[in-house]
């Protein structure tokens, strides 16, 4: 099994795309260098892929990948992506709380592809949400 997770940068975002490509679990931290919450969250984002070692980890700085980021609208630190192929299982804002952050990652992971499918078609929301959020679409773009 590949490692686990890495921080994105300009030469691995293949092995993201492999990733989604292979239907796994990704699990994207989306934060700033700058950040101090991001820092200090950092090491438990890292203990948080060891305790779920079957999905992906990607820590993504917002300015040094923004060319990838693109138009994204974080709006404060950490903002979590979890994502399964080409649905976006969730995005927000989270408390930085390993524990929370767990619950979050367990729950989404219980949901089946045709529940994902099923969440994205549920709303205009929903399906805005799977356009403006899905990694795989920020890779093309990039």
């Amino acid at each position: 099994m590949a490692a686990p997770g890495f921080t994105l940068d300009n030469t691995n975002r293949p092995q993201l795309a492999q990733w989604l490509d292979q239907g796994d679990w990704v699990v994207a931290c989306l934060c700033a260098a700058w950040c101090d919450t991001c820092c200090s969250y950092r090491s438990g984002f890292d203990q948080l892929a060891e305790m779920h070692p079957d999905k992906r980890f990607v820590w993504i700085d917002i300015e040094d990948q923004a060319d990838f980021i693109g138009d994204l609208d974080v709006e404060n630190f950490p903002t979590l992506l979890i994502q399964r192929g080409d649905h976006v299982a969730f995005f927000g804002t989270v408390l930085p709380d390993v524990k929370l952050a767990d619950r979050l990652v367990r729950a989404q992971a219980e949901k089946t592809d045709d529940m994902l499918r099923a969440e994205a078609d549920e709303s205009a929301a929903n399906a805005e949400r799977q356009r403006l959020y899905n990694l795989r679409d920020k890779l093309e773009e990039a």
